[in-house]
């Protein structure tokens, strides 16, 4: 494979990437509505970690345990600054 395909490849997990970040933010917005509604709290830690460890848990690799952590990890704080300004 030459570089200019490796880039191109690469530029489409991106865009990919993006757009699957594009549809968890909607779908967290729909959920907090929704937990306003009902009166349920907007946050569970418990939940973010539980997701995390699971996550770690499918992972075939190459990223590493931590990296799924990291990774996650900033994909939640990035969503909860996109709803909150934080």
């Amino acid at each position: 494979m030459s570089l200019a395909e490796y880039r191109e490849q690469i530029t489409a997990v991106d865009g990919e990437l993006l757009e699957a970040m594009n549809r968890r933010l909607a779908l967290v917005q729909e959920l907090h509505a929704h937990k306003a509604e009902e009166g349920i709290s907007q946050r569970d830690l418990e939940r973010e970690q539980a997701l995390v460890r699971a996550l770690q848990e499918a992972n075939d690799g190459p990223l590493s345990e931590t990296g799924v952590a990291a990774f996650f990890e900033f994909v939640i704080a990035l969503t909860r600054a996109e709803m909150y300004g934080d």
